[in-house]
């Protein structure tokens, strides 16, 4: 099928999907839930793809391995939502666009998160779309690219794990975690989820066509390591935690690497 019909229709299910999503946020007065969609609207737009050109060996495993990361991904971050509450990154987000810019929650919602993420999600995406369009066998280069994925896929799931019983345990309260997957990379569900997405690529890039696709990797490695992830989490955790600096000093920031001498 043409290839701008397959974007035009994806678009408009994804356009359709975060429409529904914003005025959902806009009852809750709360668009922190959009975190958990991230993930689920990637395999959204894989089985939209899938359904239009059929099925093939890549886009089969495409797919299913996208399908496999949002389903735990979106998971996590929905129960994480319904426990904590609000983020304070979009509690924040909101109140500077509706004090200082003077937008509506409604504008402002629409704007800075929804139609943002709209955009980000489908480009991210183009692994799982792209990659599809060819009926080929799977190679080498696919294999290399799905056992990536999974790694990747269980890498940021250990490390969540990890996370979640250090703060589960008070004697913690205050304390940086430094021991597991988190001693040798400071953030192991971010590096986890730019292999998950280095490993669709490969996927996909065997297909021909699907090489085209490698914005979607490089964007989500900015994303994550340059914009919306690291930073985020290293600015709030510097102000917070006084042992931070250290960790920060022995532990590698991304790719994860034995710690610096000296270090436990």
């Amino acid at each position: 099928m043409p290839l701008l019909t397959l974007f035009l229709i994806n678009a408009a299910v994804s356009a359709a999907a975060f429409l529904g999503l914003w005025l959902i946020g806009l009852r809750l007065k709360d668009v922190s839930f959009v975190d958990a969609w991230w993930g689920v609207g990637m395999a959204l737009i894989a089985w939209s793809t899938l359904a239009q050109v059929g099925v093939t060996p890549h886009g089969a495993l495409l797919t299913g391995l996208c399908t496999l990361w949002a389903v735990r991904l979106g998971g996590y971050l929905l129960w994480r939502w319904r426990k904590q509450g609000p983020d304070r990154r979009y509690v924040t987000m909101m109140h500077h666009a509706e004090t200082v810019r003077g937008w509506s929650f409604a504008k402002a919602s629409l704007l800075i998160v929804f139609s943002l993420q709209y955009l980000l999600q489908f480009v991210v995406a183009l692994p799982v779309q792209l990659g599809q369009l060819s009926p080929s066998p799977l190679g080498p280069l696919a294999i290399a690219g799905a056992v990536l994925a999974v790694v990747g896929i269980g890498f940021e799931s250990l490390g969540d794990w990890q996370l979640l019983r250090f703060k589960g345990d008070q004697a913690n309260a205050g304390k940086v975690l430094d021991t597991g997957l988190w001693r040798y990379t400071r953030h192991p569900n971010y590096f986890g989820d730019a292999c998950v997405w280095w490993g669709l690529y490969l996927v996909a890039a065997e297909t021909g066509l699907g090489a085209w696709s490698l914005p979607g990797p490089i964007l989500i490695t900015v994303l994550l390591t340059r914009w919306s992830g690291v930073p985020t989490v290293e600015g709030r955790m510097r102000r917070k935690r006084p042992d931070y600096e250290a960790y920060v000093a022995r532990t590698s920031g991304f790719v994860p690497w034995f710690p610096k001498r000296g270090s436990r």
